[in-house]
């Protein structure tokens, strides 16, 4: 299914463990695989690729053993997987069996590190570019925050609202949410339980504009405090005042609505991404406007979903993206009884760490494709990973997927493709928080424009030096009937390459990238 860079393509027997499983699923999957009356022949290849095609596949997808170098399986993987198969370590160096949780033996655990050791290489290659990086502003001009403080900034969300051109951010440090107008002055509109890294909007009959808010929890990294909760805020009135939807949420990273049961009330699904607790959550409103939680999927890797039609029954489906343990893009179709039926459209290897998907007509065939990420990068293993980037994927019909695109960049968080210029085609801006910041700072924003059939001219953007982009998303802020690109700055944290300080702006909680691009005719 899953196309890697050329230069990871290897033999499909040659595998390796998820590099983080998460959540009793997968738990119980391992404690119920192993060996059948297999017999070590003291070949270490032979054996390695014996084991792991045994032990891990009822886990995730096959993750080749050239993902990873030598150093990272050894001192970081293998030592965090022994505790699945029974193993106590000793350090990093020696383990010993400290139950009877799965049928692997010491022996055959001994003889996986030895083939890890043998076969993983010391160095990942950086893939190449399929176009080199244009640096110019590519008809964007820079708008800044008419007030800076002398406060760093924590900017976990950047959020358009459609229904009045205004951007809402939220803040790690101060929790509350800013509401941003054209001349990008800010308005505190409240304070929230915790930050928000996602928002939704709505405007009623009565024409009453209100945002709902995924507020993460007391931790922004990975962590198990389920304390996360959606929030609804009234934004037509001066104070904005909060309505708790749901609380005791785990890590919720974004929220989608739809009226599942066709009771003309809107219900939620929420992604709750944390390190073993999470999962996908279905929020049912009741008739007093309070709500029912069931849980669609206790994979805690949940990390982005989008609402449709999907199979065209006329009933609201969730399409869901995985980005930690059995990774991949999954279809809750609605069953039409309250619940939902869950199938894999693409599965990824593990060490992908998914980050975004969006769903896209890219090539006017009449069928949306797939733009997706790759990128999250404060695991275990912390090192550049050429197969991190931009991803699109042609649907051949009936949510069949083929990759048709792939452009590397390191850590890449998220992509939002509309059409900036005004062509007919969909032109793609990227944002990489886990950028190689230290030797290409930059590719932590590209603007990929689109000047053929799936051909992109990739435009390095010179905004590394204003802050580090965690967030992202467009909207037409100055109503010039052109979309904007707003990047929010969370300044400081989440380092991973050791001997690098930050030389970006940790004061400037966001800019926006003002669309200043002519206006092209579209094509026929």
């Amino acid at each position: 299914m899953m196309k890697m860079p050329k230069s990871f393509l290897v033999s499909i027997s040659i595998s390796s463990f998820v590099f983080l499983i998460t959540g009793s699923s997968l738990l119980n999957s391992c404690k119920n695989s192993g060996s059948i009356s297999y017999k070590l022949t003291g070949n270490t290849i032979e054996d390695g690729q014996h084991l792991v095609q045994t032990y891990c596949t009822t886990c995730h997808e096959l993750v080749p053993a050239n993902a990873l170098t030598k150093d990272v399986w050894h001192y970081y993987i293998l030592p965090d997987m022994s505790k699945f198969f029974g193993m106590g370590t000793y350090g990093t160096m020696y383990y010993k069996k400290d139950g009877d949780t799965t049928k692997m033996t010491l022996p055959e655990w001994s003889a996986i590190g030895a083939y890890y050791d043998k076969v993983a290489p010391s160095t990942l290659a950086a893939a190449k570019a399929p176009e080199p990086l244009l640096n110019d502003w590519a008809g964007f001009g820079l708008k800044m925050p008419a007030v800076k403080d002398t406060n760093d900034k924590f900017t976990s969300m950047v959020v358009g609202n459609p229904y009045n051109h205004k951007i809402y951010s939220s803040d790690l440090a101060t929790r509350k949410l800013y509401e941003w107008d054209e001349q990008l002055h800010p308005k505190i509109i409240t304070e929230l339980p915790t930050e928000a890294v996602d928002g939704k909007f709505e405007k009623d009959s009565s024409g009453k504009i209100s945002g709902t808010f995924s507020c993460i929890g007391d931790v922004i990294a990975l962590g198990d405090f389920p304390n996360g909760r959606l929030i609804n805020v009234d934004l037509s009135k001066d104070v904005g005042k909060q309505t708790t939807l749901a609380t005791d949420l785990a890590r919720p990273l974004q929220s989608v609505s739809g009226d599942f049961n066709k009771d003309g009330l809107a219900d939620w699904v929420v992604c709750g991404h944390g390190f073993t607790k999470g999962g996908v959550y279905l929020l049912t409103q009741k008739g007093d406007h309070t709500y029912t939680k069931t849980t669609l999927s206790d994979n805690p890797g949940s990390v982005q979903a989008l609402t449709g039609d999907f199979d065209r029954d006329g009933w609201t489906d969730v399409m869901v993206l995985f980005g930690a343990g059995d990774e991949g893009l999954y279809l809750f179709s609605n069953n039409h009884k309250g619940g939902f039926n869950k199938k894999a459209l693409l599965r990824f290897p593990p060490v992908y760490s998914s980050t975004s998907f969006q769903l896209a007509d890219i090539n006017h065939d009449g069928k949306p494709d797939l733009i997706y990420t790759a990128g999250y990068n404060y695991r275990n293993s912390r090192i550049l990973k050429p197969y991190h980037g931009l991803y699109i994927f042609i649907n051949e019909g009936n949510w069949k997927f083929k990759q048709r695109y792939f452009y590397p960049i390191n850590g890449c968080s998220k992509a939002i493709a509309t059409d900036f210029d005004g062509d007919g085609d969909l032109d793609i801006a990227t944002c990489a928080f886990f950028a190689d910041m230290k030797n290409n700072p930059a590719e932590s924003f590209i603007y990929f424009e689109q000047d053929g059939q799936l051909h992109f001219k990739p435009h390095a953007i010179p905004v590394s030096k204003y802050g580090r982009w965690m967030s992202m998303d467009v909207i037409d802020y100055n109503n010039d009937g052109k979309l904007d690109i707003v990047l929010g700055n969370y300044s400081r944290g989440f380092m991973f390459q050791s001997g690098f300080e930050p030389v970006w702006d940790k004061k400037i909680p966001l800019i926006v990238l003002e669309n200043q691009i002519p206006q092209k005719q579209s094509k026929p």
